[in-house]
């Protein structure tokens, strides 16, 4: 039995998980005194569990289903091994898996896996990706049909309204947000500063910057189950979704990255403002990819509400130093820390894709030579810029057929999300919106 396990006597069942392409936690609950054969043998179940769609059913005219006779995948632990369970009554621990083919190849349809091959490729040039991610979210009572704020564990009142930077807001939930930064701090989740946002029950939490994108992501996908279900065991509900309210901002999920060399060195900083030849390559990489990439960061119906001119969700293709209305940010401060701000992700998405495709696609730029255009100034928005994919349809045949997806991404997992996101969209289309909110509400 693990070390982890080993002083931790109380937890008395695990659960073990993989990650699927929507990123749902696909797995089984196991008795403690049976997780020593997990953690030496691994476990087992079909390929297909990482490809279902978001209600969790099969995808009819998958090549992982009865075209093959629905065979099993070897699920090996990760190196995250153990993290405790805070959000569960009983005391509990999951250990996270990733998928494997019998004779120990990687599955190439597990989005885990599809960023370790562009993490690789980073390190076959001596150069390491330093990540942080910048997750929103949404507090909300969903007992009634109405989605409101809920009411202060402190005061028993709504916020009236939305009240962006205001201490005010996070102490009306200051027992949820301890909670939830204690949690962090078990699960070795880096949660620095937390805000209130620009919507009503809207709140960010960022994750410190670290040179392991594949740390990176397993936090990411950790938070977002953590803070869903520590929402609930508090009564009520947090969404990642990215527009539950009409009327109010959607959720992003920005990404800040840099590249150290093998000396330990920033490659994006020149010592000044302007930032390195290689930083506007990447930034020129992340540029072209981007109409391709439209299904990593808008990966459900709803993510297309949010991706409105205006609405603080970026819609033009372009960047800029120091200015949000661009889809790729270059924040000032200081040289040595000089990084690239990528903001078109919606909070829904899979950290594993979205961070496989910004930063494959910022390697593309830098081993290419890219140059991007001009930086703009001024409003995105009011500027006549190409637009990406603006419909779910558009952006599912956008990535299926981008040059710079099938560089980045194996053809087996372009194939499996174009499967899944093409059912989805078509039986989305059946629901009310009601349903479309129950949908995807505390699920992505």
């Amino acid at each position: 039995m693990s070390d982890w396990l080993m002083a931790h006597p109380e937890v008395r069942t695990i659960r073990v998980a993989a990650c699927d392409l929507n990123g749902q936690a696909r797995g089984k609950r196991i008795p403690t005194r049976f997780a020593a054969k997990v953690e030496a043998e691994g476990t087992r179940f079909p390929f297909s569990v990482l490809n279902l769609d978001i209600w969790g059913e099969d995808i009819e005219d998958s090549p992982l289903v009865f075209e093959s006779g629905d065979p099993d995948g070897v699920l090996k632990p990760t190196e995250r091994g153990f993290v405790p369970m805070p959000w569960l009554e009983a005391p509990t621990a999951l250990l996270p898996l990733w998928m494997y083919h019998e004779d120990g190849r990687p599955f190439d349809g597990d989005p885990r896996h599809a960023l370790a091959r562009v993490v690789s490729r980073y390190r076959e040039l001596g150069l390491t990706p330093v990540v942080a991610t910048e997750l929103e979210f949404y507090l909300i009572d969903d007992s009634t049909s109405r989605l409101r704020v809920p009411p202060s564990p402190r005061t028993g009142k709504r916020r009236p309204g939305a009240d962006t930077l205001a201490l005010r807001a996070l102490d009306a939930f200051d027992i949820f947000f301890t909670d939830l930064y204690d949690a962090c701090e078990a699960m070795d989740i880096p949660a620095d500063t937390s805000i209130s946002e620009a919507g009503l029950g809207q709140f960010e939490i960022n994750l410190v910057h670290q040179p392991d994108p594949m740390k990176a992501a397993d936090d990411t996908w950790l938070f977002k189950l953590l803070v869903r279900g520590l929402a609930r065991k508090h009564g009520f509900a947090a969404s990642f979704m990215a527009k539950p309210y009409e009327d109010y901002a959607g959720n992003g999920m920005h990404t800040h990255f840099s590249v150290l060399d093998d000396a330990g060195r920033n490659i994006f900083d020149d010592g000044g403002p302007r930032g390195s030849d290689a930083l506007r390559q990447a930034v020129a990489g992340c540029l072209t990819a981007i109409p391709g990439s439209g299904l990593l960061f808008a990966p459900h119906g709803n993510s297309y509400d949010r991706m409105v001119p205006g609405a603080h969700a970026p819609t033009g293709i372009c960047w800029a130093y120091e200015n949000r209305t661009a889809a790729v940010r270059v924040p000032g401060g200081n040289h040595a820390a000089r990084r690239i701000e990528h903001r078109v992700a919606g909070g829904d998405i899979n950290p594993y894709l979205m961070l496989a495709g910004v930063l494959g696609a910022a390697l593309i730029g830098i081993q290419d030579g890219l140059e991007p255009p001009a930086p703009i100034t001024g409003n995105a928005y009011a500027l006549d810029l190409p637009q990406m994919p603006l419909t779910w349809a558009d952006a599912i045949d956008a990535f299926e057929s981008s040059p710079e997806i099938a560089r980045i991404f194996p053809q087996e997992l372009i194939q499996n999300l174009v499967l899944t996101k093409r059912q989805e969209l078509r039986d989305y289309d059946e629901l009310t919106d009601n349903e479309r909110i129950e949908l995807y509400l505390d699920t992505v």
